[in-house]
């Protein structure tokens, strides 16, 4: 829990900021992002129900001394993964240090504290931010300069830091003197020890490059040979765990077509959808969609297996069932797609569509771009919706 005194809060002018905080939290649901469940106040308090995460900071296992490449490198790739999210969701932290990495039984990262972050409705005319925030010693060079900055190229700054913390055991840029140490900072004063392999000191001297315009993207830091290297075993296998548990889930058994009864007529109206009354969700962010068809079964079916080869995603299925799997990893780790099939009457069909795994924003582009054209000709449709001319 973490309870903020409302008196205080307006007080010191920071509402806005917790008001912030609460929208980038419920925006930002990551595997490797600290969970927000609720938010709850009474006259005198705000209390945030958050998940519980036992591990402590990862500052204190780097307090301890340096980590092995290969233990640094699994944070790292998981702290990456996290910051990229973000900012596919237009939100940017401003305040990466390992301090605000936690870790959960399992040793996974959850990045936490959004106090400070911006969203890009932020940025000024000029596309930039101009809030000058942030620790000094993981704070990049053009966010001292207050001259406008790029907030994903801040973070990337930030995160270069933590991965030289990580592998040295201390900072890039240290001095007593603060000013002395953001001139260290504005030139990129720093050396990396001999312990690191070539591809680490390649990596970091890319991310804490003093210009931001040639400063590595997110995406280039991904393709790096030092990033990609495996998963640690510990991580793969947890992966294997929940798409068996997805599996087994989905019950993918050969079935007859489900009937859909009254109550299951009622459950699909969006008109008995309460969600809305207890949290804002835009119509691109959802995770299903349904259609009709009098089409049969095996003719949906043989359209989702076209669609799938054509995108390359694997498929499992039974006779009113079909799972899709990508075979690329995403943002949130391979994107799949389950589609039921429901008979209203023996020569009308509903199908729903839904997430299985992976990414929101993914699975709605995949939907946009290549599902629903795939599927547009089995579509039903009423004849008020496509009256014929006169």
């Amino acid at each position: 829990m973490k309870v903020v005194g409302k008196e205080k809060v307006i007080q010191v002018g920071m509402m806005e900021q917790v008001k912030r905080e609460i929208s980038v939290m419920k925006m930002v649901k990551h595997s490797n992002i600290v969970e927000l469940h609720e938010v709850m106040a009474s006259k005198s308090k705000i209390y945030f129900a958050m998940e519980f995460v036992r591990g402590g900071e990862l500052f204190a296992k780097v307090a301890k001394g340096r980590l092995k490449e290969e233990v640094a490198r699994a944070y790292f790739q998981q702290l990456i993964s996290a910051i990229d999210f973000c900012h596919s969701r237009g939100v940017y932290h401003r305040d990466l240090k390992p301090e605000n990495l936690l870790l959960d039984d399992e040793g996974n990262l959850k990045v936490t504290d959004f106090g400070l972050s911006a969203l890009s409705e932020h940025l000024r005319q000029d596309g930039l931010l101009h809030t000058t925030c942030g620790t000094p010693a993981y704070v990049a060079p053009e966010v001292i300069g207050k001259k406008g900055y790029d907030g994903a190229k801040a973070d990337l700054w930030s995160c270069g830091v933590i991965l030289y913390v990580l592998l040295a055991g201390f900072l890039p840029f240290q001095d007593d003197n603060v000013v002395a140490m953001y001139k260290k900072i504005y030139r990129g004063d720093f050396k990396c020890p001999p312990w690191f392999s070539s591809d680490a000191r390649r990596l970091v001297t890319k991310l804490l490059d003093p210009n931001p315009s040639s400063r590595i993207t997110i995406s280039k830091v991904m393709e790096t040979s030092w990033f990609k290297k495996s998963i640690p075993k510990a991580i793969l296998i947890q992966e294997a765990k929940e798409l068996e548990s997805g599996m087994n889930q989905s019950e993918l058994k050969v079935k007859q077509s489900e009937t859909l009864n009254a109550f299951h007529i009622i459950s699909l109206s969006e008109g008995f959808d309460l969600s809305p009354l207890f949290e804002e969700k835009k119509r691109e962010e959802k995770e299903e969609l349904r259609f009709a068809t009098t089409k049969p079964a095996s003719s949906v079916i043989s359209k989702l297996e076209d669609l799938a080869k054509s995108v390359k995603f694997s498929v499992r299925k039974s006779e009113s069932r079909v799972r899709l799997e990508g075979s690329e990893r995403g943002r949130k780790g391979k994107l799949s797609i389950e589609a039921e099939i429901f008979a209203m009457t023996p020569s009308f069909l509903v199908v729903e569509v839904k997430k299985d795994g992976g990414d929101t924003l993914e699975y709605n582009q995949f939907c946009s771009k290549q599902l629903r054209p795939a599927l547009k000709d089995i579509c039903w449709t009423s004849p008020a919706e496509n009256p014929t001319p006169a």
